[in-house]
């Protein structure tokens, strides 16, 4: 039972209404990962330090400018989470990053040169309109320059917004794009070239569709920052995860997940719960 402003809550009360808002499967899939996850650290002799966890504390109290440990105690009563949970929260994610990064860090900079066309990013801008005659004149009249992309997309653009900014998208990836559009772009090679109209499905539905005219203003060529790395780490993980657990609830594999998630071995030190200064 839980206690929520004084008020009490039975457990089966809350499973109840996860089933409910069909949110169960959820909870329970996120538990079964978190056991693939610890059992796959332990394997691989992935520990995560009591220290480790006391600096990720600290930065999350500076981060929500908690500094005094009262403070810190208030906070967790009232998110009603006790400070040896908070500590295990920090523990799980922190490991599962480690594992991450043992598992896939090295695999990085060759999945990125595979796949380097899908990190690539245009600056684009776009006129949806919904039939394909207009659609055609519009193009024809910026051919003919007797308006520009711009112009035309603030006047004729279905989308309020679009025509706002003058039919700008921002910075996109291919794969952010329907595949039609993907495929025209990476097919055109000209910057600042009309390119469409090309037809689409409106979205929810099926049979009704709109017309998209096309200007790549800027190509962006894919470089492996720290922040890529970093989305193809955690893409590469994700998938891995996935097939664990596929693994797992079909009874391919040879994984025997615990029954319940293992507390922090080792207590964090008295230091997060204490300031510089501060007497208790």
């Amino acid at each position: 039972m839980i206690n929520f402003l004084e008020i009490p809550i039975e457990s089966a009360e809350i499973i109840d209404f996860l089933k409910q808002e069909m949110l169960l499967k959820e909870i329970c899939q996120k538990i079964l990962y978190q056991k693939i996850i610890e059992k796959a650290a332990t394997e691989n002799n992935i520990e995560v330090t009591p220290e480790e966890i006391q600096t990720e504390a600290d930065s999350i109290r500076h981060g929500k400018r908690i500094e005094k440990a009262a403070d810190t105690f208030a906070w967790l009563e009232d998110q009603m989470v006790t400070a040896e949970e908070w500590e295990t929260g920090i523990k799980n994610r922190l490991l599962t990053q480690k594992l991450a990064e043992h598992l896939f860090g090295k695999e990085v900079e060759s999945h990125f040169a595979q796949t380097r066309l899908n990190y690539d990013r245009f600056v684009l801008y776009q006129i949806i309109v919904p039939n394909k005659q207009l659609a055609q004149e519009i193009y024809y009249q910026i051919e003919e320059e007797e308006i520009s992309f711009y112009e035309a997309a603030h006047l004729y653009n279905i989308d309020e917004q679009h025509r706002y900014y003058c039919g700008y998208e921002g910075k996109v990836g291919r794969w952010s794009l329907p595949p039609d559009i993907s495929e025209a772009i990476v097919g055109n090679t000209s910057l600042g070239k009309v390119i469409g109209p090309i037809a689409t499905k409106k979205e929810q539905t099926e049979t009704e569709q709109e017309y998209h005219l096309l200007l790549v203003e800027e190509f962006i060529p894919a470089e492996l920052t720290p922040q890529r790395r970093q989305e193809i780490i955690n893409q590469l993980f994700q998938e891995w995860l996935v097939g664990e657990f596929n693994s797992v609830v079909h009874g391919n594999g040879s994984v025997k997940l615990r029954s319940s998630t293992p507390s922090v071995t080792q207590s964090l030190p008295d230091l997060w719960y204490e300031e510089k200064g501060e007497s208790e």
